[in-house]
């Protein structure tokens, strides 16, 4: 598969024309990583969005003193071809522009698109088009995560006051 017929096949993308998948395809990097292997660290610059497009990925809380995280620490998940689930990296948009969490390829291969956010960006000033339907899944990527964090918190308060009674 090439990389403009990937792109089509990923939902942030789905409404770019041809030659608007042609033009983010020439900023895509394609990297592959193994089971174990760290996509990026808690407190990185955050420079990059990242698509998830084979395999899956954790995110999660790093511990400190330098200990191994585990699936303890695991905020999402990250799949590839699920839903709103498989962009990552959207801090890059948003100050201080720091990774929130770490990533970390949980398959036994995973299959990552890295595009540069300045890279990006320059093609939204190019087309506006693109720039809006990028950011507009962006925002439901945002708010997807926002739910998640909600969810995590409600359970684990519930999980506080049962424990307590």
């Amino acid at each position: 598969m090439d990389k403009i017929d990937l792109l089509e096949s990923i939902e942030i993308f789905h409404e770019l024309s041809e030659d608007q998948l042609l033009s983010i395809a020439q900023i895509c990097v394609e990297i592959n990583f193994n089971r174990g292997d760290k996509l990026f660290t808690e407190g990185d610059d955050a420079t990059h969005v990242w698509i998830v497009v084979e395999g899956q990925a954790d995110l999660r809380f790093e511990l400190p003193g330098g200990r191994p995280t585990s699936n303890d620490q695991t905020v999402s998940s990250v799949k590839a071809k699920a839903s709103v689930a498989q962009i990552l990296g959207w801090s890059c948009f948003i100050p201080p522009y720091k990774m929130r969490l770490s990533g970390y390829c949980v398959s036994r291969h995973c299959k990552v698109i890295q595009i540069e956010k300045n890279q990006l960006i320059k093609r939204f000033k190019q087309d506006p088009v693109v720039g809006y339907s990028v950011m507009s899944y962006l925002i439901k990527v945002v708010g997807y995560r926002f739910q998640q964090f909600q969810d995590a918190v409600a359970k684990n308060m519930g999980e506080n006051l049962l424990s307590g009674w």
